[in-house]
C-alpha cells in the first residue's frame, strides 16, 4: 500500500510540475555525464544524478570522501575511522567493517582497489583523489546492470581530465588554518598531432586538530599528509583506434585519528558484580569524566608512536575502436595495489590507574596494531572489461554489451595484533601483561589477539542494455547481468592469555573455525591455527525503464531494477564466517525539468521504493568461555522498507546571480531481524548495526543543501569577482545501535548482565553547517585566480559516526567532525 502511495503520488507531483518553469543552467552550462557508460546530457539521464564540476569541487574545499557527502543530500558517509577510510552510504544502504560496499566507486570507468582490514579500508576514494577532474558524478538507486554487483545503494564515479590538444596548465598554492599547506600543479603536452601527455601532482599538508593530552610522541590527530601523483597518455594510434592510458599513485602518512569517548558503564552496586569488573569500570568513567571536562577536540591518545600509513597506486589502460558508424569496441584493463598501515587506538579510551601498584600508568581497553612485518591490509586488483556500444534501426535502438572479470589477490598475509585491558610494553614481541586497577583489587585477566588473513576474490560479471525508440517521446530501456562471486579467506587467529611478569603464557588458544581448540602442546604457532574458507554468491540483476519526453527539455521516466551486493567471509565468524548475498528490489519515478527563458534553470525530482532483503547486518556474539571480548559478526538477518524522494535544483533568476538546491526525504525502517540462538559457541547474539522498528543507520530523514553564488557585474579588465555561500542541515541519524551485554568478563556462570541502554547512545544530532567562499577570477586581466574559503563557519561542534563500543567494551566514543577550516587559494595559469 505504501508503495502505491508513493508511486502515484510522486508521478502526480512530476506531471504537475511538468507544467511548470522549470530551472536550470544556460545551454552552455549543460552537464555532460557518462551514468550510462556514454557521453549524455544529465538532463537527458533517467537516473537521480548529484554532478560536480572541478570547479564547484575546488570552491567548496572538498578535499576528501567525506566532503562530499556534505553537499549531496543523498549520501551519507561513515567517517569512523577517518575521512581517508570513509565508506559511503546512498538511500540508506551502508558498509559495514567485513562487507563489500554498497556503493561503488570508479576512477576513470575502473572500480575502487579492493580491500578488507580489521578497519575499514581501501574500496573508495583515497588521498588526492579530488584533483584535476572533468567532474564527479553520484548515481543514486541500484547500478547492477552497466556497473555490476555492490553497487546497490549507488555509485560515485570520479572522472579525470583527459589531456587535450592545447599546451598549458596550471599552479595552484594553498594555505590555511591548523598550519595547511596544499600545492597543485598540471601540465598539459600535445606532444604530436595524434599524442597528448598531462601531468598532475597534489600535495597536502595539515595539522591535526584533535589533539593529545598525554606525553606520547604525536601531539595531534586527524591531520593531512599525503602526495599523489597522476600521467594521462592519449595516443590516436588511427583515425577510428584510441589507446587512454592513467597511471595514479597516492602515499599518505599520517597520525591517524583520535576518537573522543563520552559516555560509560558506571561500576555496579549490586554486590554480585565481580570487583576486578567494577575496577576496570571505574577506570573506564574516569576517561570519560576527563574527557567530557576538557575541550571538545582533546583526547587521550595513549598508545605509544601511533600512525596510519596508506599507499595505493594503480594503471588503467582503455583502448577504443570505432569499428564502423555503428559499432564500438572498448576494452578496458586495469592492475593495482594498495596497503595500509595502521597504529592506533580504536575508541580513543586511555586507563589511568589510580591505585596499587600500577598506580599511574596508562593502560588500553582495545587497539590495533600492524603484526610484526606485515601490513594491516594489503591487496592487488586486476580487472578486465570488454565493452560492445552500437546502434541499429536507423538510429532508434542504442546498446551496449559487455563481459567484466575481476581478480583480488592478497599481498601476503595481513593483519593485526590487539590486547584486551593490559599493560602493553612491545606489542612486536608481545610484551604485554595484566595490571592491578586498584590497590586490594586482584588483576584482572589480559589478553593479546593476533589476526593474520588473506582474502581473495574472483568476480565474474556479463551483460546488455539497449534503449529503443518507440516513437518520438516515448523509450523504453531493458537491461540484465549475470553475476557469480567466488572469494576465499585464509586466517590465523590465535589468543593468548598474558603471564603475570610480561609476555604471553606459552599455551594459546586457536579461535577456529567451529569450536576454541584447547592446546595440546606448548609454544603454539599461527600455521597451527590456520583455518580456510571458501564461499560463492551469484544472482542475475536487471533493469527495465520507460523513458517519456513530452518536449524536448521534460523528461519523465518510471523503472524497476534489481540490485546485488555480494556476499562474503568475515574470518572473525567462529562458524558463522561465510554471509550471504543482499537483494534488492528497486521502484522508481522521475522527472527531469529545463526551463531557457529568461529565468534559466532545472528542476529535477525523483521518488522511490525499495524492498530490502538478506540485509548484512553487523552484529557480536557473547562466548560461552569466560574472559573473551565478544566475536564480530556478519549475519543476513534484516529485512527493511526504503521509500524516499530526492530534489536537485538550480536557478538563474538573473544574470549574476545562481541558487543550487538539493533535497533528500528518506525514510527507511528495519522490518525484522532474524538473529541465531544460543548455540555450542555463543551463548547470545546481539546485533549492533539494526534494531527492528527503527530507521537503517545513517539514513538521515530529512537532509538538504541550498548553495547561493553572486557574480559581481564587473568589467572583463578587473576580472570575475563571485560570493558563494552553502547551508546544509541533516536531520538526526543513528550510526549505531546498542544492546543488552555483559560486563568485560564475559556472559558465562557467575558473570553479571548489564541492563539496557537507550538506543539514543548511537543517534548523532541534527547538524547545520555553513560554508562561504570568495574568488576572484583573472585578477586585474591576468592568468590569476585568487579565492577564499571557509568550512564550518559557525563553529559547529560535532560527530560524524559513533562506535558502538558500549556493548562490548562497557564506554562508547565518537569520531570528531572538523572545526572551522579557512584559508587563501593562488592559481596560476599558463598556455
Amino acid at each position: 500500500m505504501n508503495k502505491n502511495i508513493l508511486t502515484w503520488s510522486t508521478a502526480a507531483l512530476a506531471l504537475a510540475t511538468a507544467a511548470q518553469p522549470a530551472f536550470a543552467q544556460d545551454d552552455a552550462g549543460d552537464i555532460i555525464v557518462t551514468a550510462r557508460r556514454v557521453e549524455e546530457r544529465l538532463q537527458d539521464v533517467p537516473i537521480s544524478i548529484t554532478a560536480f564540476s572541478q570547479a564547484q569541487l575546488t570552491n567548496r574545499n572538498i578535499v576528501s570522501a567525506g566532503d562530499i557527502a556534505i553537499y549531496t543530500p543523498s549520501l551519507s558517509a561513515n567517517s569512523r575511522f577517518g575521512p581517508e577510510k570513509t565508506s559511503f552510504s546512498i538511500r540508506g544502504f551502508n558498509q559495514d567493517n567485513g562487507t563489500s560496499p554498497s556503493v561503488g566507486v570508479y576512477f576513470a570507468d575502473v572500480p575502487a582497489l579492493r580491500s578488507i582490514g580489521g578497519t575499514t579500508t581501501g574500496n573508495g576514494a583515497g588521498p588526492g583523489a579530488f584533483f584535476d577532474l572533468q567532474n564527479l558524478q553520484v548515481l543514486k538507486g541500484p547500478q547492477g546492470t552497466l556497473f555490476g554487483r555492490n553497487t546497490s545503494g549507488g555509485a560515485v564515479l570520479l572522472v579525470p581530465q583527459k589531456p587535450t590538444g592545447q599546451f598549458g596548465g596550471y599552479v595552484e598554492g594553498s594555505i590555511g588554518n591548523y598550519e595547511m599547506h596544499r600545492v597543485q600543479a598540471v601540465l598539459n603536452i600535445p606532444v604530436l598531432d595524434t599524442l597528448r601527455v598531462r601531468f598532475g601532482l597534489d600535495r597536502q599538508t595539515r595539522d591535526g586538530y584533535m589533539k593529545n593530552v598525554l606525553p606520547t610522541n604525536f601531539r595531534d590527530f586527524n591531520d593531512v599528509d599525503y602526495w599523489a601523483g597522476r600521467v594521462s597518455v592519449v595516443a590516436d594510434l588511427t583515425p577510428n583506434l584510441e589507446n587512454y592510458f592513467v597511471a595514479t599513485y597516492s602515499k599518505s602518512q599520517s597520525n591517524g585519528f583520535l576518537p573522543r569517548v563520552f559516555h560509560c558503564d558506571r561500576p555496579a552496586a549490586n554486590p554480585a558484580t565481580p570487583t576486578t569488573a567494577s575496577a576496570i569500570a571505574a577506570l573506564k568513567c574516569g576517561a570519560v569524566d576527563r574527557s567530557l571536562a576538557r575541550d571538545f577536540y582533546t583526547g587521550e591518545a595513549g598508545i605509544a608512536d601511533p600512525y596510519q600509513h596508506i599507499e595505493q597506486w594503480q594503471l588503467i589502460n582503455t583502448t577504443t575502436w570505432k569499428a564502423t558508424d555503428t559499432l564500438t569496441i572498448k576494452n578496458i584493463v586495469s592492475y593495482g595495489q594498495f596497503k595500509e598501515a595502521l597504529r592506533s587506538t580504536v575508541y580513543g579510551e586511555n586507563l589511568v590507574i589510580t591505585s596499587g601498584p600500577d598506580a599511574g600508568r596508562s593502560a588500553l581497553q582495545v587497539f590495533s596494531n600492524p603484526f610484526p612485518g606485515r601490513d594491516n591490509a594489503a591487496m592487488s586488483t586486476f580487472t578486465e572489461e570488454l565493452q560492445f556500444q552500437g546502434s541499429a534501426f536507423s538510429d532508434n535502438l542504442s546498446w551496449q554489451a559487455g563481459l567484466y572479470m575481476e581478480v583480488a589477490n592478497p599481498l601476503g598475509l595481513a593483519g593485526a595484533v590487539s590486547t584486551n585491558t593490559a599493560l602493553c610494553t612491545t606489542l612486536s614481541t608481545f610484551d604485554c601483561r595484566a595490571f592491578t586497577p586498584a590497590a586490594g583489587v586482584a588483576a584482572g585477566a589480559a589478553t593479546i589477539t593476533a589476526r593474520s588473513n588473506k582474502y581473495a576474490f574472483q568476480d565474474y560479471g556479463v551483460y546488455a542494455q539497449g534503449t529503443y525508440k518507440l516513437t518520438d517521446q516515448l523509450s523504453v530501456t531493458a537491461g540484465i547481468r549475470y553475476t557469480r562471486d567466488n572469494y576465499q579467506a585464509t586466517s590465523r587467529q590465535i589468543t593468548y592469555n598474558t603471564a603475570p611478569n610480561g609476555g604471553p603464557q606459552s599455551l594459546g588458544r586457536c579461535l577456529n573455525t567451529f569450536v576454541f581448540r584447547p592446546p595440546t602442546q606448548l609454544n603454539r604457532t599461527e600455521d597451527q591455527c590456520e583455518t580456510y574458507q571458501r564461499a560463492h554468491s551469484s544472482a542475475p540483476t536487471w533493469l527495465i525503464d520507460l523513458d517519456y519526453k513530452p518536449a524536448d527539455d521534460i523528461l519523465l521516466y518510471a523503472k524497476w531494477a534489481r540490485g546485488y551486493r555480494q556476499g562474503g567471509i568475515k574470518s572473525e565468524g567462529y562458524g558463522r564466517e561465510a554471509f550471504a548475498p543482499e537483494k534488492i528490489e528497486n521502484y522508481e519515478v522521475g522527472l527531469k525539468t529545463t526551463w531557457r527563458g529568461p529565468i534559466r534553470g532545472t528542476f529535477n525530482v525523483a521518488g522511490y521504493y525499495n524492498d530490502f532483503t538478506d540485509q548484512q547486518i553487523s552484529g557480536s556474539g557473547v562466548f560461552i568461555a569466560p574472559g573473551l571480548t565478544p566475536g564480530q559478526l556478519i549475519l543476513n538477518a534484516g529485512q527493511s522498507r526504503i521509500m524516499g524522494v530526492e530534489v536537485d535544483a538550480s536557478l538563474t533568476p538573473f544574470t549574476g546571480l545562481q541558487f543550487d538546491f538539493g533535497y533528500a526525504y528518506l525514510d527507511t525502517k528495519v522490518k525484522a531481524l532474524v538473529v541465531p540462538g544460543a548455540d555450542a559457541i555463543f551463548s547470545a547474539y546481539n546485533t549492533t548495526g539494526a534494531l527492528v522498528g527503527m530507521p537503517l543507520t545513517f539514513s538521515p530523514k530529512n537532509k538538504f543543501t541550498v548553495t547561493g553564488t553572486y557574480t559581481l557585474p564587473l568589467d572583463e579588465s578587473i576580472g570575475k569577482v563571485s560570493f558563494g555561500a552553502t547551508f546544509t542541515h541533516a536531520d538526526s541519524q543513528y550510526s549505531t545501535y546498542q544492546t543488552t551485554a555483559c560486563i568485560s568478563t564475559g556472559c558465562g556462570a557467575g558473570s553479571q548482565a548489564r541492563s539496557a541502554v537507550g538506543y539514543d547512545l548511537g543517534l548523532l544530532p541534527s547538524l547545520d553547517l555553513l560554508n562561504v567562499n570568495v574568488n576572484w577570477g583573472s585578477v586585474a586581466g591576468l592568468p590569476i585566480d585568487l579565492a577564499l574559503f571557509a568550512t564550518n563557519v559557525t563553529k559547529k561542534k560535532y560527530a560524524t559516526a559513533r562506535f558502538g563500543g558500549y556493548t562490548s567494551f562497557g564506554f562508547e566514543a565518537e569520531s570528531v567532525g572538523e572545526p572551522r577550516m579557512y584559508g587563501l587559494r593562488v592559481k596560476y595559469r599558463f598556455d
